[in-house]
């Protein structure tokens, strides 16, 4: 009888190419980048990374990004690997690509095209499928160049920045602009769907806090530490896209109950984030627009956690978040570093406003972190109260039970038409009351 045939399929071999030149205005360290472009293959599924290196170059070439001889030289080191996919960590014009997948005999992935195939595959939400979608069809646009003839198969990736189909360049041109169209129509209807939930929240009398950060910063940890919930939070750089809601009851003075807020999570940040990613993730990162606070989650520990919040506060200005929006910086992953380093950070945010330091993995310093961000809710807001008397009749539990929740019930009596509740509340705790 014969032996049953391995139908797993094999891992695709990639090598990494971190193009660094001469003339380079980066913040980021080639070295450090190169770790970043590993990371990012090794967050896409089936990938087995079998070589990297940092490719200096003195001016890229506009035909084929590399020289002869270092071309010759990469081709070498592939050919001996036995690669299947090549990863470069940086712009490559169509082009340039085209050239470098026949010279080399390998499939090739730019920096643009390897993040999108990273949200391709981790997108759960409808939104957030039809967001990747049409970002992605809106790179692959600009791919419809002549690979081999026009009747060939234009483009080749992994999932969606996969080839549009065996036509001819103008046919493919208008059938992805076609699809776009609908794409955006259907995101469209998403998009009201979301509004209109956000228009149910703001009803809610909560503030709303927004994670901000990094990929792989610690803020699902945090979210988790906080809320209780269960979102996935691994060791990989976008391990979670769709943004998740809790609301949570901060703890109050005295060991009581305090302010309920909020808390939103949202998909990381990272340099060099396509541009097409970030407008079709614009309605997603609504929610840190809509924010009366924003966490920035920092890894104080990457050697480069500065160069990172810088790439994190250009993209909140892109956002069109407003300076004034009050924010917090959270130095997490202390557990990451020496006691010594550690208590110096400890004294640093006690100095510091705006800025504390925690491990999210221990719990350390979430205490303070919370009790700060009640302190600048209550500045941010600054909401003054006003005092009040409703009266509900027996039978109205529902708002009762409402207004006990959001805790502004001073005293309640007892009369013949109902219960009389003396607040002490807020403008937005009284519009979401008359909401109901």
């Amino acid at each position: 009888m014969a032996e049953p045939a391995d139908t797993e399929a094999k891992p695709t071999r990639a090598y990494v190419i971190h193009p660094d030149l001469a003339s380079r205005t980066q913040r980021r360290e080639p070295e450090h980048a190169l770790a970043e472009a590993v990371a990012l293959a090794h967050a896409l599924p089936g990938i087995e990374i079998v070589g990297d290196e940092v490719a200096r170059l003195r001016k890229p070439d506009p035909g084929r990004l590399f020289g002869k001889g270092k071309l010759a030289e990469i081709g070498t080191r592939l050919e001996a690997a036995e690669v299947d996919l090549v990863l470069v960590d940086g712009p490559v014009s169509p082009v340039q690509q085209r050239n470098l997948e026949k010279d080399w005999g390998v499939k090739l992935l730019d920096r643009t095209g390897l993040i999108l195939e990273i949200f391709a595959d981790r997108a759960r939400t409808r939104e957030g499928v039809l967001q990747v979608e049409l970002a992605a069809l809106s790179y692959q646009r600009t791919r419809l160049v002549r690979a081999w003839t026009h009747l060939e198969r234009q483009r080749g990736g992994l999932g969606f920045v996969g080839g549009p189909g065996e036509t001819q360049i103008e046919a493919d041109r208008r059938a992805i602009d076609e699809q776009m169209t609908r794409l955006r129509r259907q995101l469209d209807r998403v998009v009201k769907t979301r509004t209109l939930h956000r228009a149910a929240r703001a009803k809610v009398p909560y503030p709303i806090v927004a994670l901000v950060g990094y990929t792989n910063a610690g803020k699902s940890t945090l979210f988790n530490r906080l809320t209780g919930a269960d979102v996935l939070a691994k060791d990989m750089l976008f391990a979670t896209l769709d943004p998740t809601m809790r609301a949570i009851r901060l703890p109050g003075a005295g060991g009581g109950q305090g302010r309920k807020i909020i808390l939103s999570d949202t998909v990381g940040f990272i340099s060099d984030l396509p541009t097409e990613l970030v407008a079709a993730f614009r309605a997603t990162l609504e929610e840190v627009l809509e924010a009366d606070l924003i966490l920035h989650v920092r890894d104080i520990s990457h050697p480069e956690t500065e160069e990172q919040a810088a790439d994190v506060a250009e993209i909140l200005e892109s956002l069109g978040v407003d300076e004034d929006v009050a924010l917090i910086e959270v130095w997490n992953k202390i557990d990451a570093l020496s006691q010594d380093t550690r208590d110096a950070l400890r004294r640093t945010d006690a100095r510091t406003e705006g800025v504390q330091a925690v491990s999210a993995l221990t719990g350390e310093g979430l205490d303070d972190l919370t009790a700060a961000i009640d302190a600048r809710l209550s500045e941010a807001l600054d909401e003054p109260k006003t005092e009040a008397a409703v009266t509900l009749p027996f039978s109205d539990g529902r708002r009762r039970a409402w207004l006990h929740e959001v805790g502004v019930v001073q005293r309640e009596e007892s009369g013949e038409a109902g219960l009389t509740l003396h607040l002490l509340w807020t403008e937005r705790q009284k519009a979401g009351f008359e909401a109901l």
